[in-house]
Formats: C-alpha cells, structure tokens, sequence
C-alpha cells in the first residue's frame, strides 16, 4: 500500500472510532478499538501523514519515538504507598503518572480538545526493559495503572526487520490486537505531495528520469547507502535556502541528505546542468511572452532531459504564483467573514471598531497558538492565520491614524483597506492569467503537440493549487488541451481492453 492509501485507510479508521450512538458513547468501545500499527521503511512520511490527518480533521497530535524512552519515562516512576487490607496496613508499590500519558492530560488542558492521536513511532525497536509494558500498552493502552483517555487513539508504526537490527517481533497475540497497514514507497504517490509542498524542480525533474534513486535503504560491500523520501524532501529544503542566501549548492552538501555515493554524484551533475538551462532559459520571458525564435528552436532540438528540466522551471514558477494567489485568496475571505461580524455589531450600537477588530485579531492568534500546541495546524492554515492577522493589524493602524472613529465611520475605513487588498489581488489574478496563456502559447509552438503538453496538463491537474486556481478562474487553453488528454487517456484504455479480450 501506498502512503497515500495508508493515510485515507487511517483517516476512516478514526472517524469510525470516533463515531457515536444517541447516547453519546462511542459506538466502538474504547477498549475494542485497535490501535493502527503502520510497518514501513523510514523516511517515507508515516509521520507526515499523521499531521495531516489531525490537521483535517481538527484533533490533537502528539507524537513520541519510542527508542527514546526507558520503561521509567514510559512507565512512571515507582514510590511506596500505604494501604489498609482486613485492618493490617501494608506498604504497595504504585507508579506515578506516565509521562506520555501525562502529555495527552496536558494538551487537553491547554487546548481544549477531547479527541486526538497518540502516534508511537518505532515501537517495535524498544528497550528490553520496556517491551513487556509495550505490548500491556498494546493490548489495554494502559502505562502501569494509567490508561489513555477516551477519545484518544493510539497509532503506532514501525520498521521492518531488514530496516533495523532492534527490531522486536510481537506474538500472536499482540498481532491480533492490532490494526496492521503495511506500506512501501512510491514515488508517484510521494510526487502529489511535493507538488503543493513546493519541491524544488530540480529534484522533481530528476526524479522524473531517475525514479529508482527515489528510495535505497541497504547494505553493501560499502557500507549502507540510505536515500529516502524525507531525505529528498530535506534537500530540497535546503537548496531553496541556500539559493535564497547565495550559497554554492556543492556535492558536499548533497551528499549529506542523499548517503549514496552514485545518487549523490548523479544529482550534483543534474542540478549543475540544471542550473545552466535556468539560465540559459529565461522563464520571466517565456511567462511574459517574451520569446525569441532561437529558444523555440534549441527547446525543439533538445533532448528529453533537458526539455523535462525546462518545464520544471516553468511548472516551479507558475505553481509559486498560484500558491500565493491561493493564500491571499483565504486571507481575503477570513476577513470579510469577520468585517460582516463586526458590520452587524455596529448596527446595533455604536460600539469602537479598534476594539472589535483587537477582538477577532486576538481570536485568529489563539486559534493559531492552539494549532501550534496541538499539532495539529496545517502549513497553509498557518500561514493563512499569520496573512489575516497582518491585515487586519494594518487595518487597525489605519484606524488609529484617522483617530479611532466608531461606527460606521470606522468601519469605512476598514471597508477601504480591504477593498485596497481586493483590487490588487483581481490586479495579480489578471497578470496570472497572461502567464499561464503565455505557458500554452509557448509550449504548442515549442513542442509542436509532443507529450511535454501532456506533462504540463496532467501537473497543473494534479497540484492543489494550481487545481484550485483553474477551477476558480478557468484556463481556455488548459481545458481545450485537458480535453485531448482525456481522449487520448480514453483511446489508450480502449486499446487494453481490445488487447485483453479473449477472441
């Protein structure tokens, strides 16, 4: 199973656990509710999912590595209590509260939030100590004498053996306590989710003509070479800052994210490549319309790695374009929800705008404070919160300019600030469109109908944002070439079943 299917089998599984009767009580016991145990390779994003499933579901998160903890931490620590048994007093030993346990208790002090999920990462590889209370905790979610709250479900992952020395097999009886998805990589899979979190090109084209150097965790004469999804996820990270700071991209770097000597070197080659055709290519030029009979003419006689690197950099621009359209887009909408609230509290008394707009600004904080401490906050939310937030603070300064004025003069003045914003978000929207006409344009006359224009559509189909732009906006050009896609997709799939059928 792919990540991606692992994420949605999760998902299900708690919104059924959580799902409850006319009473109110969970419709699957607390103690029925298996805990979901993830085996997988490292590095393909078994954490990832889990903050993205707290995030859509608006739970809490708190997540533990289990190699970390000793049976004490887990367990709680041990001290001698009295207690009376047929009128003869004897000292038992109790423990104190686990200090994992403990940290469910406090988020939900802290946040509010009754419901969440308890992920325990790597434990299969725990302390000999600590094992037996592992598979206790397995099998009755209790530490000692403490148990999980209700409303909170426990998903734990793993490695396989061939991953980790340290890795302990469970019997039987554990097994069947538990709720097993076991998944391997998929760099497909893993693409989607680069797309919207804004993989630097040069390793999605890479990836695009290498994908077997997307993952390799073995040993060799060598010694072990270990490539990941995390690791490329990391380097592109830090190739966006080190450009960002004009620092030199060298193998040196690289080589600490992709600890496979041929990958690391291939990878060096590409991106020095890589960076020739950026500037060779100029695609502010291409965007803006700007193109020069010698640049269609070396595109058509480029070989395919070259033109794969070239669109990178067109998709990397235009997808950067359409995700901040996206953010300003929400930053509009949270504060036009929340000038209606302050609108109707107005009408009814005349009341300081500056500390209604304080009121909601302080809101925006908490909500983004308590998705910090949960964990539960996606990036885009975060950024959303802290765009409305300098907004509106911008907004109250404009009040404060203008003397504070209450009532419906004030809020005219908040109206105009947000009416500013609206007029140069439709002002970006408008230079968008141009660039993404300006892409086609380029690409029929550069490609001349090759399967480059297929790349473009299928990419521009299958990121969030750039989805969400054309659905909100419209693409003339994206819908009459999507259009041929779908022939064409349909044309092959009528091909197989031809093939396929037994005559």
């Amino acid at each position: 199973m792919n990540i991606r299917d692992a994420k949605e089998e999760i998902k299900n599984a708690i919104i059924a656990y959580f799902t409850k009767d006319e009473y109110g009580e969970y419709q699957i016991a607390v103690e029925d509710q298996r805990p979901v145990f993830l085996m997988g390779p490292p590095g393909i994003g078994k954490t990832a999912i889990m903050q993205q499933i707290a995030s859509e579901l608006g739970i809490g998160l708190i997540s533990y590595s289990m190699t970390h903890h000793t049976r004490q931490s887990a367990l709680g620590l041990p001290y001698i209590q009295k207690k009376n048994y047929g009128g003869v007093e004897y000292s038992v030993s109790e423990y104190t509260m686990s200090e994992i346990i403990a940290s469910v208790y406090d988020m939900m002090e802290e946040t509010g939030l009754r419901e969440g999920i308890l992920f325990l990462d790597e434990i299969n590889c725990v302390s000999e100590t600590l094992a037996p209370s592992m598979l206790q905790f397995l099998q009755y979610k209790t530490f000692g004498r403490h148990r999980v709250p209700d409303g909170w479900i426990v998903v734990t992952a793993g490695n396989p053996p061939e991953y980790n020395n340290s890795v302990r097999e469970f019997d039987t009886v554990t097994w069947d306590r538990l709720k097993r998805i076991d998944i391997e990589p998929d760099y497909s899979t893993w693409k989607e989710y680069a797309l919207d979190r804004g993989v630097h090109p040069s390793v999605s084209t890479y990836l695009d003509i290498k994908s077997s150097d997307f993952y390799k965790v073995e040993t060799t004469v060598e010694g072990k070479t270990i490539v990941t999804a995390r690791a490329w996820l990391n380097l592109s990270d830090m190739i966006r800052l080190y450009e960002q700071n004009g620092i030199e991209v060298r193998e040196k770097m690289i080589s600490q994210y992709l600890q496979d000597k041929k990958v690391s070197k291939s990878f060096t080659n590409y991106y020095e490549l890589f960076n020739k055709y950026k500037s060779d290519y100029q695609v502010d030029h291409i965007l803006s319309g700007k193109n020069s009979g010698s640049v269609i003419e070396r595109v058509r006689s480029a070989k395919y790695d070259e033109r794969l690197s070239l669109l990178g950099l067109i998709l990397d621009k235009v997808g950067s374009d359409l995700r901040n359209i996206y953010y300003e887009e929400q930053i509009l909408n949270e504060m036009l929800e929340s000038f209606k609230g302050i609108k109707s509290k107005i009408e009814e008394s005349e009341v300081s705008v500056s500390h209604l707009m304080v009121d909601v600004i302080s809101a925006k904080q908490r909500e983004l404070e308590n998705g910090k401490r949960a964990n539960s906050i996606s990036d885009d939310r975060r950024r959303i919160l802290h765009g409305t937030v300098n907004a509106m603070e911008s907004a109250v300064t404009a009040l404060a300019q203008a003397g504070d004025p209450d009532g419906t003069q004030g809020f005219e003045i908040i109206r105009q600030s947000y009416n500013a914003r609206r007029k140069d978000y439709i002002e970006r929207v408008n230079e968008t469109d141009s660039k993404l006409d300006n892409m086609f344009c380029f690409a029929e006359e550069a490609f001349e109908g090759g399967q480059e224009m297929l790349i473009i559509v299928t990419e521009l189909t299958r990121g969030f944002y750039t989805a969400h732009y054309i659905s909100r906006h419209g693409c003339r050009k994206y819908f009459e070439h999507n259009k041929e896609l779908l022939f064409y997709e349909r044309q092959n799939e009528i091909i197989r079943i031809v093939e396929n059928l037994d005559i």
